[in-house]
């Protein structure tokens, strides 16, 4: 039995296009291709591109993916592995949910009360599933801004940098609540915070346009980072990256 590339588009929410290209760069070639040019597909093929979705998920990139299903042997045993990985990222996942979920509820408790959120809980509570190497980690395709970062924190007190990290949790969610209003990602007061964000990368060197865009479209590509934002509210990584897109172009181009 075999399936058109259409239909394999369906059932899989891959584009045609997107799966004419997997088989271009040798990812993804189909069982046969008709005598009316088309390209169709058998079960083993279906499985082959259920492992490729699977490790795109887990933020591995085309080439990667190729070297790992080259080395595969055996396909249960290799469908073990990705199994135990999602079951690693899930686990991850839900806890920086539950880290941001209740810092959300902090924050709203201690803006009640007129007490420094630190007085509700535990400063270290809020760092659970966002540890600063877990933020080294994301910073992969920005080798020079890691170098940075690592620099920067090395001089700093645990004290210190806890209080970054929970600015920066607090502007997130700020952002959420701006769209979440509905608010434009070229609002002022939306690229206020976009300016504030660029001025404190700057402290380090200048960054160029193209770099700042590079770190709005990462909001949305690098996978770590989009977890961070979609955990506070769905969309808020395509925001965060529309806000940077639009600074730059008003205030850096």
């Amino acid at each position: 039995m075999g399936w058109s590339i259409a239909e394999v588009a369906r059932m899989s929410g891959v584009t045609a296009r997107t799966l004419r290209h997997y088989d271009e760069i040798g990812l993804l070639p189909p069982a046969r291709i008709g005598s009316n040019g088309h390209r169709y597909y058998e079960e083993r093929q279906l499985l082959r591109l259920q492992q490729l979705l699977v490790l795109r998920a887990l933020g591995l990139g085309l080439s990667e993916i190729g070297r790992v299903l080259a080395a595969q042997v055996d396909e249960v045993e290799a469908l073990r592995g990705h199994h135990r990985r999602l079951l690693a990222e899930r686990d991850r996942l839900d806890a920086l949910a539950r880290t941001v979920s209740h810092t959300i509820a902090e924050l709203e408790q201690s803006r009640k009360d007129g007490v420094p959120m630190t007085a509700i809980n535990r400063p270290e509570n809020l760092f659970e599933g966002v540890r600063p190497d877990q933020y080294q980690e994301s910073l992969r395709d920005f080798p020079a801004r890691a170098a940075e970062v690592e620099r920067s924190t090395s001089g700093m007190s645990q004290e210190e940098i806890e209080a970054g990290q929970r600015a920066r949790t607090a502007q997130m969610i700020q952002l959420a609540e701006w769209m979440a209003a509905g608010t434009p990602a070229d609002a002022d007061p939306v690229q206020a915070q976009a300016d504030a964000g660029y001025r404190a990368l700057c402290e380090f060197r200048t960054v160029a346009a193209e770099e700042y865009r590079a770190i709005g479209r990462a909001c949305v590509e690098n996978d770590q980072w989009r977890a961070a934002y979609e955990a506070i509210a769905p969309g808020l990584a395509e925001y965060q990256r529309a806000v940077i897109e639009a600074y730059v172009n008003t205030r850096l181009s």
